[in-house]
């Protein structure tokens, strides 16, 4: 079991290695992905730019002056230039980060509210299993991207930088895909995006329209 659990681990790291390296060429290139003809994205990453612009900042700058230092007291050229290396892949890194935020939005479509996070989420929610949605901003317990309620586990917080803004109530009980398998049934799923009123418009012309004379 253990094995598997290795495997699958370094399977799902060399997956996630790959997709972000993808994402920073699309980037760069100005490929984004094809959509379907109607739809709309919806960005998430304003609320983390700023934080990821200083990581990314301060770790171009740390290269040179590791560089500089690293003449000076390491007498193998070998392992400076390892150690630079490391360093100039560490910021590609955190760069290929934020393209993978930037080239892989939410989508609104005829299909359904695709609710992504970089390569490591995607959920397409259909809107047959949607009864509304509603823009209302939430802070959250953790930084973590997945995470269920710990006041209700019926639902569900796919968050940005600890915060939701939208939630989205279902008709019934679902189980949607997540990067470490199925989520348990949850009636409500919470999402952020950046301008969470525009996607709550463009959500909801998909949906019927309220019946006055039921009561609600």
């Amino acid at each position: 079991m253990a094995e598997i659990d290795v495997v699958r681990l370094a399977r799902r790291a060399v997956t996630y290695e790959w997709g972000m390296w993808r994402s920073l060429a699309r980037w760069v290139l100005r490929r984004p992905y094809r959509m379907a003809p109607g739809a709309e994205t919806f960005a998430y990453v304003g609320v983390v730019q700023p934080i990821l612009g200083v990581f990314i900042a301060l770790s171009a700058l740390e290269i040179p002056v590791l560089d500089l230092i690293l003449r000076h007291t390491v007498g193998w050229p070998t392992v400076r230039h390892v150690l630079i290396g490391l360093g100039v892949w560490g910021v590609l890194w955190m760069v290929g980060l934020l393209a993978s935020l930037r080239i892989h939005p939410h989508v609104v479509d005829d299909t359904g509210l695709r609710i992504r996070n970089g390569i490591s989420l995607d959920v397409l929610v259909p809107w047959a299993a949607v009864a509304r949605v509603e823009a209302r901003y939430r802070s959250l317990p953790s930084s973590r991207a997945v995470q269920y309620d710990p006041d209700d586990p019926t639902v569900l917080n796919l968050g940005v930088g600890s915060q939701t803004a939208i939630d989205v109530v279902l008709r019934e009980p679902l189980s949607v895909p997540l990067p470490k398998g199925p989520s348990r049934p949850v009636r409500e799923i919470r999402l952020y995006a950046d301008d969470p009123k525009a996607l709550t418009t463009r959500a909801r012309r998909h949906l019927p329209a309220p019946d006055p004379t039921r009561p609600s």
